[in-house]
Parts: structure tokens; sequence; C-alpha cells
């Protein structure tokens, strides 16, 4: 009897990471000599000479025809056509198992820029969670590079289910002035992390394991995603590695509030294991910051590499989409979704504007034109003139319809079918507005001199100490000098006086 096996050629994996252009190509070798686990490693580009001196084994050439070998002359409507070229290609290259494909490109530059957005277009027809991770220019590379990044994002944000954005001028900030082979090397190690830490959480299998469907759940139609890690050792490493872990400054959002899913991997190594408290610390911390309505999918294995460490990858996503923009000096945002409530703020209503109600919200021209208000005529205010000898209530001199015009001096008397009011009181004789006037004044006075004291007390004041004690006072007698002035009139009405060469008292 004979059997017949049907062995695979070659074992394929369900991972690619794809390297376009020669920024993303660069990234790619470095993955592939870091060696990650169960992932095949492609580059594509427009330049031959490139693509030979790499020692990835899986190259693509597109655009063959178009660039003759050469590269896209930092245009990105040319790599766009040359991927467009090569679509077949590219289809036939995702198509055999390929289940999740990264894209890694330096943003800005002619291949990179036009072709990943095409790359990931056929990706996503073929049904592949794409995953695009991608580097934004220097700052001294120039404007227009800047904006041709921001477009190329901008494309390949459109057709992927999730995008990091690194900024390279964030290396400046952490790692200061490195040589130029220093931060292109560093960018590399930065696109690495970001690709094997998503990578080993599908195929490094754990005690509480995540698989690929896991990670399809997190991360498929997620947009804008929020992805950091973290090794720690030592006292209180849990809670050290969760925040190192959401604090990278490397990726363009650092913060995961307003999240709607996580993934969250957690490995220890064989030295140390993780407790149960670590892992509630962690999970805990993660939830806190994200918030109660954040879906948490976390998993937890032994890798026998990290020792006492242990590593925290989050990965966060479920952000509002929104268009990505290149400012290296910005510091981290609260959450994406707080942002968006922040830039439309709620028309304020003023409740005491009764003439203000009901109308139309106004809206600011787009021409910087200062608009100019005038404010409406003040009334003429009210002349109050009050008169001690005329009644109580003051009475207004403003003009009143239906009343007859008198005379400058002449009081006037409001009725009641005038001012649509009681009529006033009757006015008070003279005679009695004296009266109550003295009593007063009577009243006051009394308060004054006595200040509230009792009569006891006013005639003890009243009494001259040296009486009250009993002291006699001798009397003095008069003194003897006479009241002669020192001062002359002469016969000119001049005062004269002494001597002012003779003091008064002669020694």
């Amino acid at each position: 009897m004979n059997f017949t096996f049907d062995i695979p050629a070659q074992n394929r994996s369900i991972i690619k990471v794809i390297g376009v252009g020669g920024g993303g190509s660069n990234a790619v070798k470095h993955m592939y000599k870091q060696g990650i686990k169960d992932v095949e490693f492609i580059i594509c580009n427009t330049d031959q000479q490139a693509l030979a001196s790499s020692t990835v084994p899986n190259k693509l050439q597109i655009g063959v025809d178009l660039t003759e070998g050469l590269g896209a002359g930092a245009k990105p409507e040319r790599g766009r056509q040359a991927a467009l070229e090569s679509r077949e290609q590219i289809r036939e290259l995702l198509s055999n198992g390929t289940k999740m494909l990264f894209i890694t490109a330096g943003m800005g530059g002619g291949t990179g820029t036009g072709a990943a957005p095409v790359i990931a277009q056929v990706a996503q027809e073929l049904n592949i969670l794409t995953v695009g991770i991608v580097t934004a220019p220097f700052l001294f590379e120039g404007k227009k590079k800047r904006d041709q990044a921001e477009q190329g994002i901008k494309e390949l944000s459109e057709n992927c289910d999730t995008v990091l954005v690194i900024l390279n001028d964030k290396l400046r900030q952490l790692y200061g002035n490195l040589t130029m082979g220093q931060a292109f090397a560093k960018a590399d190690t930065v696109l690495t992390t970001a690709a094997k830490s998503i990578a080993e959480i599908i195929t490094v299998t754990s005690d509480v394991n995540v698989d690929f469907e896991d990670v399809k759940t997190v991360m498929k139609d997620s947009g804008a995603a929020v992805m950091g890690s973290s090794i720690t050792e030592g006292e209180n490493r849990a809670k050290r590695a969760a925040e190192e872990a959401l604090n990278s400054p490397l990726l363009n959002n650092t913060d995961i509030k307003g999240a709607q899913r996580i993934l969250l991997s957690i490995m220890s190594g064989d030295q140390a294991e993780l407790e149960m408290d670590e892992l509630s610390e962690i999970t805990e911390y993660i939830q806190d910051k994200a918030g109660e309505d954040a879906e948490m999918i976390f998993g937890h294995g032994i890798d026998d590499t990290l020792g006492q460490s242990i590593r925290v990858t989050v990965i966060a996503t479920g952000f509002a989409r929104e268009a990505h923009t290149i400012n290296a000096n910005s510091r981290p945002t609260a959450s994406v979704a707080e942002a968006a409530e922040a830039a439309t703020p709620e028309p304020q209503i003023n409740i005491f504007d009764k003439d203000r109600q009901g109308l139309p919200t106004p809206t600011v021209a787009p021409a910087a034109v200062v608009p100019s208000f005038t404010a409406p005529a003040a009334p003429e205010p009210a002349r109050v003139t009050f008169d001690l000898n005329g009644p109580a209530s003051p009475s207004t001199h403003a003009p009143l319809a239906g009343a007859p015009i008198t005379a400058p001096g002449e009081p006037v008397l409001l009725t009641g079918s005038q001012n649509g009011q009681h009529p006033a009181a009757p006015r008070p004789r003279p005679a009695a507005l004296e009266a109550q006037a003295q009593e007063r004044r009577n009243r006051l006075q009394q308060i004054s001199q006595n200040q509230g004291l009792s009569p006891e007390a006013t005639t003890h004041l009243d009494t001259p100490a040296y009486l009250r004690r009993g002291q006699k006072l001798e009397p003095v007698a008069p003194s003897n000098a006479q009241n002669i002035s020192r001062f002359n009139l002469s016969d000119d009405n001049e005062l004269l006086g002494d001597n002012r060469f003779l003091h008064d008292n002669v020694d």
C-alpha cells in the first residue's frame, strides 16, 4: 500500500515586513540582522544598485520600465507610478498565505512616499491586516520634504488599518547631537523595536496566549495608534515598566486616553517570573490611563532572554481619525478625542441679554478684517432733585408723555394716571416735619453726649479727678512779672525790638 504526503516545500510565515524605498530598506536590513522570529522580510525599491547591495534575500524591483533601474528622484508621483507598474508582482508576492503586513518607509522621499500607499492598497484588497510604521524627516531636510511626508502619511493612513508615525527630530532631544550615521541608526532601531514588539506578540507562545486574532481585533480598521514598549528590572519594576511604555517620546501621540481597544503583552524572564500583584499593578495602571470604557486584551509569558527583567508592550487603537502633522517641538497631547472637543468650543449664550436670544451664531470671515462695532446710544440719564421741604419720594425731571410742560422752578406732581402707580401719600405739614427733625437732632445729641452711659457713670465723669480722690490744691500766688512788650514803635510806625546781640538771660 502506497501513502502520499503533501509536504509544503517551504514553511512561509503569515507575517511579512516590507521596506519601501531607501529608508524603509535600511530599516528592514537592520530588522533582518536582529532576527525576529517567524517573520519574512522583503525590500522593495526602484534603485537596482541599492537592492543589490542589501543582505536581505527577498527583493522586489518596481518600475523597471519607468525608472530603468534608477531612483525616483525624490518625486512621490514617480514612486507611485512605479508601484502601479509592478502592481501584479506585488499582489503575487503577498498572496501566498500572508495575514499581516508591516510596511516601513522613510516619508518625504520619492519611492517610499509614493509607493507605500499603493502597496498598502493591494494588501487591503487581499484582506491582509496592514500596519504602517514610518518615520517623518528631520527639520533640516527642508519644508518641501516635510510637506511631501505629510501628504504621504495621509495617503498611507487611508489604505492601512493602523499607522505608527515616528518623528526623527525627537532623536536629537533624546540622544543629543549625534553623527548622521548614528542618527539614522537610531531611527532604524526604533522601527525595529516597533515591528518586533508587535510581531512577537503573535509568534511567541505565552502562558496567557495572545494570537493573531487578538491582534487583528485591536488593530483592524483602527486608524491612529499608540504603541510603547519597555524593559525594566529591579525594585518596583512593574510600575516603572508600565509608565515607561506609555511615555515613549518617539511616537507622534503618547497618550492612550480615549483609546477604544488596548493590546497588552507582559513577558518576564525565567529567573524572576511575574507575580500576581505585579500583574494587577500593570493592568490597573494601563486601564486607568486609557479609561474604563477601553477594551483590554492582555497576554503573559516567559522569555528566557529577559533574565530578571520584564517587558511590557502596549498597543492602543481606536482613536478618532485625524490628519497627521509633523511637529517635532509639540508636547504630548491629552488625547485625540479631547483635542477635537477643545478645537471646537461650544458657543456661549448670554442669558441676561434678551435682545440677542434667538439670533444666529456669528461666524468669523476668513479675511483678516478687523470688524468695527458701534455701541447703541445710551438713554439720557434722568436728573433727580432732592427737596428737604418737598415730599419724601424724589421726583424726576424727565418729560412724560401726556404731562403738561411746567416752568423750571415749579414742582411737578405726578398722579397715578400719569405714572401708572398708586397715588402718593398725603403731603405732611411743615410744622410736623420740623418737629420730627428737632426730635431726631435731640436724640442724636443725647446719644453723642452720653454714649449709652448710665446716670451714675455720667456723674462720675463730670466730677474732676482730684475732687474724687479728696486732694486739696493750694492757691498759687500770682506772678510778679510785668507784661511789658519787648518791641517799641518808632516815629515811622516801625517795630523796634531789643538789642538782638544781647541774650535775655545774662550770665
